[in-house]
């Protein structure tokens, strides 16, 4: 018997959850995902890697510069 958001099920209901979890289980053991997933997650890792190499790439402004200055 499982609870979800305060009400109880069982049964066929109770089954199908235990499938679905048993599913992702099985897909985080042997690592496979559907290709459509792996793409997705490629193209944002690509998409982060870019914005991260443009953050690093952009020069401190004169601002910050000053205060880091006054720290000392």
């Amino acid at each position: 018997m499982f609870a979800v958001v305060g009400r109880r099920i069982g049964g066929s209901d109770a089954r199908g959850i235990t499938s679905l979890v048993q599913q992702s289980t099985d897909r985080a053991k042997t690592g496979t995902r559907p290709a459509k997933v792996q793409s997705k997650d490629r193209d944002m890792g690509a998409a982060l890697r870019s914005i991260y190499e443009k953050t690093v790439d952009e020069t401190v402004p004169a601002e910050m510069l000053d205060l880091l200055g006054k720290l000392d």
